[in-house]
C-alpha cells in the first residue's frame, strides 16, 4: 500500500459512519480474542486505524506496532519500522501477533505468514482479520474503482487462509464471522446487532468479515527405544533347560 492509499484508508475508518462502525466492532472482537492471551510481547503488524485501540486492552507485558507506511497518532505502544518480508525481529521472540487485514494489503501475504511463524514462540497465538470475498462486501470491493475499503489489494477467503496456516504448523482454535450488513450507505443505529454478529446464528456465510485465531504448534520428537527380547542360552549346541523343564 502506498502513502496515498494509507491516508484514504485512515480517512474511511475515521470519517465515515461505515468505517467507524467496522473499526469499533473489530476492536471489540480483537479484545475478546486477546482476553486469554498472555505472555511478554504482543506485536501488531500493519496500521488499521490511527491509534493502538485494537491492542490497547491486551494482557501481555509489552505491546508494539510494526508498519512500513502511514502516520501514527496517539499511542501508548512502541513503534517499529520494518519490511514485512524480512522482519527485524529475532526468531521465537513474540508471544502473540495481530494481523488486522495486513495480508489483504500486502503484495506477498505468504511471506508475511512465514515471517510470523518464525518470530512466534512455541504455542504463540496469531489473530487475523479478513474480508470474505464470497459476500456482498466482496462484490462491493470487486466493482469499486480503488477497492473497498480504499486501497485493498485483494480479499483472502477463510478456507484458503486456513490451508496456509495448516501448512505452516498452525492450528485454528477459534473463528468468528461479523459484518452482516450491506456495504452501502450508512448503517442505521437500530441495525447494530444485525451489523455485528446476530446473523451468525442464521448463516455464517452471510458475513462480510471473519476473525481467525490460531496457535503455533511445536511437536516434540519422542525417541522410540528398541524392544529387547529374551534369548535362550545354548549350551554345547543344546538349549539350556528352563525352570519349567527342570520341574518336570
Amino acid at each position: 500500500m502506498n502513502e496515498h492509499s494509507a491516508r484514504e484508508l485512515q480517512k474511511w475508518l475515521r470519517s465515515t459512519a461505515q468505517g467507524a462502525r467496522v473499526y469499533s466492532l473489530e476492536q471489540k472482537l480483537v479484545s475478546e480474542s486477546l482476553a486469554q492471551v498472555f505472555g511478554w510481547q504482543l506485536l501488531q503488524i500493519g496500521f488499521w486505524g490511527d491509534d493502538d485501540a485494537l491492542i490497547a486492552e491486551a494482557r501481555t507485558q509489552r505491546k508494539s506496532l510494526l508498519a512500513w507506511h502511514g502516520e501514527h497518532g496517539q499511542r501508548q505502544t512502541s513503534l517499529i519500522r520494518s519490511r514485512t518480508d524480512s522482519l527485524a525481529i529475532g526468531s521465537d521472540a513474540i508471544d502473540a501477533v495481530l494481523l488486522p487485514h495486513t495480508l489483504e494489503y500486502s503484495a506477498d501475504p505468504h511471506e508475511i505468514l512465514r515471517e510470523v511463524g518464525r518470530i512466534l514462540s512455541g504455542e504463540g497465538h496469531l489473530i487475523v482479520l479478513g474480508f470474505r470475498p464470497l459476500s456482498v462486501w466482496g462484490l462491493r470491493h470487486l466493482f469499486a474503482k480503488h477497492g473497498h475499503p480504499p486501497g485493498l489489494e485483494r480479499m483472502i477467503g477463510e478456507r484458503r487462509l486456513r490451508d496456509w496456516l495448516k501448512l505452516l504448523g498452525f492450528e485454528v482454535v477459534d473463528a468468528r464471522r461479523y459484518m452482516f450488513a450491506l456495504p452501502w450507505g450508512s448503517p442505521e443505529p437500530s441495525s447494530r446487532s444485525v451489523f455485528e454478529r446476530s446473523g451468525e446464528q442464521i448463516s455464517p456465510m452471510l458475513a462480510g468479515g471473519y476473525l481467525l485465531k490460531a496457535r503455533k504448534r511445536v511437536y516434540t520428537l519422542t525417541p522410540i527405544r528398541p524392544r529387547w527380547r529374551f534369548r535362550q542360552k545354548v549350551v554345547g549346541g543344546l538349549i539350556e533347560p528352563t525352570t519349567r523343564m527342570n520341574g518336570r
